[in-house]
């Protein structure tokens, strides 16, 4: 077997479901992301800016590094749809990749007898690992943004370790088997795509109930619906995913108890978390970007569209929450369950 081959075998060992290989270099859609964030599209994501030269060219981040061995992670299509999104009910995933590419790391020094310079990536540098990720064959880019593999969909993550060691490159994935289809575009609630494949973060639910740190746009409440942490809609609907998405297989990914229950049960649990309860709660997991007075602040937006009069005593004492992001969104939602 050829090095490749036996790269490609111990990454599947180690529990990866896709993996390529593809060399470092200009990279293609770097252009395209600097216009999006020129255009505004990444709110308050100051973060995505940092590092731009390195993100143009991929050799740059690990100093002579030439090649990229790429994986993809099931984190479990077939899983019910539900108000935390589905990569985010277990354990974080950028400690579960990374464990792992590091031990792919240490096994390719042992198989090659050498110490090999490199460094693991997962959501955690200035890497543009979908572009690496379609050079390495694992699948195209679709309308939603998300990377798509024909086999298993797009609910999996994308890794990245770059490697001081030359290999022989798969074909790149260069087909668009999105055709016509448009349904992940019309299904998004809030209407966050500005085109095929062009999308206005500040729109999207994933970055409202993640990443912004301020009050939802009233605008944007009610479209939220059920939905306290990320958003799997615009998957759900793809049909490539109702037709090839996994089961989840990986335990680390499975729910935790805090997240069992509706949207009603989920958010009220939340509400009664106080900041030891939530670290205590949410130790080791995605969730917890969110922060406290995030999370809170979700679940009182949720509770406001789908909550009963059962659940106006949570709301209210959510008015004296010490942070006054809680207070107000519980207030718009004991105004929403009233009105109804």
């Amino acid at each position: 077997m050829s090095l490749e081959d036996l790269i490609k075998a111990q990454a599947y060992g180690l529990g990866f479901d896709l993996v390529g290989i593809t060399s470092l270099g200009p990279v293609e859609t770097a252009g395209a992301f600097d216009s999006w964030i020129e255009s505004g599209y990444a709110g308050e994501m100051d973060y995505l800016s940092r590092g731009a030269a390195k993100r143009r060219d991929s050799r740059l981040p690990v100093a002579a590094a030439t090649n990229a061995i790429v994986v993809g992670l099931n984190y479990g299509g077939r899983e019910p749809s539900g108000s935390i999104a589905r990569y985010a009910r277990g354990d974080d995933y950028h400690d579960v990749m990374t464990a792992r590419l590091k031990e792919l790391h240490l096994w390719l020094e042992a198989e090659a007898g050498r110490p090999i310079g490199g460094k693991a990536y997962v959501d955690t540098g200035p890497i543009l690992e979908r572009d690496l990720a379609r050079r390495a064959g694992l699948g195209w880019f679709g309308k939603n943004t998300n990377l798509i593999n024909p086999r298993i969909g797009s609910f999996f993550f994308i890794g990245v370790l770059l490697v001081e060691i030359d290999l022989a490159e798969d074909s790149p994935f260069e087909a668009d088997r999105c055709g016509r289809c448009t349904r992940c575009l019309d299904a998004c609630p809030t209407d966050a795509f500005v085109e095929s494949r062009v999308l206005d973060a500040t729109k999207c639910i994933s970055y409202l109930t993640i990443e912004a740190k301020g009050p939802i746009p009233p605008e944007h409440r009610e479209k939220i619906g059920g939905l306290i942490y990320g958003c799997d809609i615009c998957q759900d609907v793809c049909p490539w995913n109702v037709r090839f998405s996994q089961d989840l297989r990986e335990q680390a990914f499975g729910a935790r108890e805090v997240f069992d229950g509706d949207a009603r049960e989920i958010a009220k649990k939340i509400l009664a978390m106080n900041d030891d309860s939530f670290r205590a709660e949410l130790k080791g997991s995605p969730v917890k970007r969110a922060k406290r007075r995030g999370l809170a602040r979700n679940a009182a937006t949720v509770l406001g569209n789908v909550g009963t009069a059962d659940d106006i005593t949570t709301l209210v004492a959510a008015l004296d929450d010490p942070e006054p992001l809680v207070s107000e969104h519980a207030a718009w939602a004991l105004d929403r369950i009233r009105s109804r």
